[in-house]
């Protein structure tokens, strides 16, 4: 083949410092410890009665059954925390490692006495009531109580969805052996996948699947091309296993949410994210009136390509760099645009790079049995571990800048206790757009000609992705959600829901031909929760206008931005936004960060313009 990553100059992530291995002493301790703060947290909540009961007005004793109760949950859950990050640094790089499979389950089952906890505290949260409510009235009386007030107020709205006690728990202890199993054979499968890749110098090589998906992003487009048909002929290989595990996943969602009591999926996952209906639809109809926009750039995307006019942006090179300059970059050189970008905005958080580097965070070889994508989550502290899977290109370091930025969150959220930092999806993504901003804005601040024209197009192909393919992913898990509500789906029904999806966001932007119609067994979010691709959009969106706020009183944002972090799981969306002014109820708003990536289109147009009018009087 042409050109590889070269996997000896990416770094691997350590988390021997915390336990040399699972079969460590220290580690075989932590499990044993963590059983049996298990087992005190539920006897608290037994001694204390913190379940459903009888409405009454908070007395002393109250006060101290909330301090019990909220103490022995937030002191459990940071156990469970470090060890199943320390466990999952494994499984998610090694899925065939059988050693940490079993210590995941263990966990999980140990998990699985301890999450019925949050359905008891909400009932009684919300049984315990005065003139202003159950949590309010608990202030008066438990210090911890005031301490969690935000968090305490959604647990007591949350009650009115739950089901009782007993099947709480019978849930809990099921998910492990029904969602929780189907999602982990989803991730192993995919994990393992191989796929043989024809490149067109005549060579074949049989690739791990994330690396095949990388190659989405390389500079030559018979490679991508390449790399697309691979993915194209494997996915279908492990379509039946992935198809079931969808239905079952989906399945269990509708019928535990109809017995929660929601109106629909996405009532529930509105309320899990902290985010209102009405600033939901606000931000649909932005989303959907900038499609027109999108689709306008691919299409100019697709000239830069040489796609034949009217045919739409090739499926292959949705992910492409501009031709216009160099698409590869080495790692240190996307390290260095990152840190020079976060630097720009303080050294608190260019600072965050180069600790992940001196202390291992981060894990970023494509390698066999590695989970595909990215992620980044909190460990021992305010240290992080970020996955990646490193392509060379300018868009990795983009994902780079974005998973940092969720490191330079969890730092913000070091001090915060366990139910203070369970974090709605749609706020977690604050920082990590915001990073991705500063890389782009740093960068367009300086630079012309081709290279900015290669930057617009690394920035417009990520937010293409977040607005328009997101979209898709949600128009194709609402038609899964509504028609498995009747019946199970087939692979082939699967592929025919996630094609329409593509035909309805993408329009005539895309080469509807080339439509990927695989991309619900790709997509590992669909099996780990439920409408988890909108709080994205979200994220991008409420970004743009963070930043837009950061322009406009620089020290005066800074002196106030990590405070508005670590509360992200403390108050609603409307209630950070507000924090800064912002009304995310508002469409206007929605409109502004959308009129955003509308002027950097309107950039790219113009660049394009420019470089295609010049190709073309080549001789």
């Amino acid at each position: 083949m042409t050109d590889t990553i070269d996997a000896t100059t990416l770094p691997r992530w350590s988390v021997s410092d915390v336990h040399d291995s699972l079969d460590a002493r220290t580690f075989v301790d932590a499990m044993e410890q963590l059983r049996a703060g298990a087992d005190r947290a539920v006897a608290a909540f037994d001694e204390h009665d913190i379940r459903a009961t009888a409405p009454r007005t908070a007395t002393a004793d109250d006060g101290a059954a909330a301090d019990a109760a909220i103490a022995a949950y937030n002191d459990v859950a940071a156990q469970a925390r470090v060890l199943w990050s320390y466990i999952y640094a494994t499984v998610s790089t090694d899925s065939r490692d059988e050693r940490a499979q079993a210590a995941l389950s263990e966990l999980e089952s140990i998990d699985a006495d301890v999450t019925p906890l949050l359905a008891r505290l909400a009932d009684w949260v919300r049984a315990i009531h005065g003139g202003d409510g159950g949590p309010a009235a608990l202030e008066a009386v438990s210090e911890l109580a005031a301490d969690h007030a935000g968090p305490l107020l959604r647990l007591a709205e949350r009650s009115t969805h739950q089901m009782s006690e007993r099947e709480e728990n019978l849930y809990a202890e099921l998910a492990q052996t029904g969602p929780s199993a189907w999602s982990r054979l989803q991730r192993d499968i995919t994990s393992q996948l191989a796929a043989d890749v024809r490149f067109p110098d005549g060579t074949n090589e049989r690739l791990p699947f994330p690396a095949v998906r990388g190659l989405a992003s390389h500079s030559d487009p018979a490679i991508r091309r390449a790399a697309l048909s691979a993915e194209l002929e494997a996915c279908p290989t492990v379509a039946l296993p992935c198809a079931a595990a969808l239905n079952a996943i989906k399945g269990d969602a509708n019928a535990v949410n109809r017995r929660r009591g929601w109106a629909s999926p996405l009532d529930a996952s509105l309320f899990a994210n902290a985010v209102s209906r009405s600033t939901f639809d606000a931000m649909q109809s932005a989303v959907v009136g900038s499609l027109p926009d999108f689709r306008r750039w691919m299409r100019t995307k697709a000239r830069l390509h040489s796609t034949p006019t009217g045919n739409g942006l090739h499926w292959a090179d949705l992910m492409a760099p501009a031709p216009v300059a160099s698409g590869e970059i080495t790692w240190d050189e996307g390290i260095d645009i990152v840190r020079g970008a976060f630097s720009s905005y303080g050294p608190q958080l260019g600072a965050i790079v180069d600790r992940a580097l001196d202390e291992r965070w981060i894990d970023a070889e494509p390698r066999d049995g590695k989970q595909g994508g990215a992620f980044c989550m909190p460990f021992v502290g305010g240290r992080s571990l970020v996955l990646l899977n490193w392509s060379g290109s300018a868009e990795s370091a983009q994902t780079t800048a974005h998973e940092l930025g969720h490191a330079y969150h969890n730092t913000t959220l070091s001090e915060r206790t366990a139910l203070q930092r369970r974090l709605p999806m749609a706020l977690a993504e604050t920082a990590s757009i915001f990073c991705e901003t500063l890389v782009v804005e740093e960068g367009l601040s300086r630079l012309e000609g081709a290279e900015r024209l290669a930057l617009l197009d690394v920035d417009l192909v990520g937010a293409n992705q977040v607005v328009v393919d997101i979209h898709s992913r949600f128009l194709f898990e609402t038609a899964v959600f509504e028609r498995r509500a009747k019946r199970t789906l087939g692979v082939r029904e699967f592929d025919e829901l996630m094609l329409a999806a593509q035909a309805e966001a993408y329009g005539d932007g895309l080469d509807q031909d080339t439509a990927h119609p695989h991309m619900w067994l790709v997509k590992s979010h669909y099996y780990g929760s439920h409408y988890y691709n909108w709080p994205y959009t979200y994220g991008l969106l409420f970004g743009l206008g963070l930043f837009a706020r950061y322009r406009e009183d620089p020290e005066r944002f800074r002196s106030g931005y990590e405070t508005l972090l670590s509360r992200a799981g403390m108050d609603t969306a409307e209630e950070l936004g507000a924090a800064f002014e912002l009304d995310v109820t508002s469409e206007g708003f929605w409109e502004a960060s959308i009129d955003v990536l509308r002027g950097r289109i309107a950039d790219y147009e113009h660049l394009a313009g420019e470089f295609i009018a010049a190709e073309s009087e080549r001789p």
